[in-house]
């Protein structure tokens, strides 16, 4: 379900739980409709997931699907918004489909608008709370459209992550990249990974890369 979301289930979201690496401690930031938190949930059978949202009513929307879920007893959604957020241990991943807008007008439906506008998660406070969440060796990994990318890799240069992992998106091939997945990390482990990939074939017809990616979680 997701009619009490601002932001509902989307290509964005689908792409960061099937691709983001994960842990034993997962933390999934404006988790919506619990989409992200529910995918990262079944990638990663022995995980916890907690699952964070600034919308009461999204989180209450969150809980239910996650309740009617499969991984009920690993999920767990709170009303809180990152800044405010604390736990007791650190996790190993964070996922986020964070709001992007920076300087465009707003959605006058207030939900969506929310969702959508860095307002109330800007991403230095995004960086800041990955900073003060994660284990030492832990990993961040959102989605974003290109054209912020800048502001995010200055960002998290400020707060001392690496870009790790760089996947840009492209909706045909014939199109630029309009979407970046991307991990960051404090420290460096391996060498720095980056590909582009396209998500339809000329026919309309998923990418190999996408129904590889993606297959587990639709249903046969």
């Amino acid at each position: 379900m997701q009619d009490k979301c601002g932001m509902k289930v989307g290509t964005d979201g689908v792409l960061l739980g099937a691709w983001a690496l994960g842990g034993s401690r997962v933390l999934d930031i404006g988790t919506g409709t619990g989409l992200v938190a529910l995918m990262m949930a079944q990638r990663f059978p022995q995980s916890v997931v907690d699952a964070i949202d600034i919308d009461e009513e999204a989180c209450r929307q969150a809980a239910e699907n996650v309740a009617a879920s499969p991984f009920a007893g690993s999920v767990h959604v709170s009303h809180c918004p990152l800044q405010d957020f604390l736990s007791s241990q650190p996790y190993d991943a964070i996922v986020s489909n964070p709001p992007f807008f920076v300087d465009s007008l707003k959605n006058p439906d207030v939900k969506r608008s929310l969702a959508r506008h860095t307002d109330t998660l800007p991403f230095a406070d995004l960086f800041a709370g990955a900073r003060r969440l994660l284990t030492e060796h832990g990993f961040l990994s959102i989605v974003v459209p290109t054209e912020v990318f800048g502001r995010v890799e200055e960002e998290a240069y400020y707060k001392g992550f690496t870009l790790v992992r760089k996947c840009m998106v492209k909706t045909v091939e014939r199109k630029a990249p309009k979407r970046l997945l991307l991990t960051f990390s404090r420290s460096r482990m391996g060498n720095f990974e980056e590909s582009t990939e396209v998500l339809q074939l000329p026919d309309g017809s998923r990418s190999e890369w996408y129904s590889r990616l993606t297959e587990e979680f639709y249903i046969k």
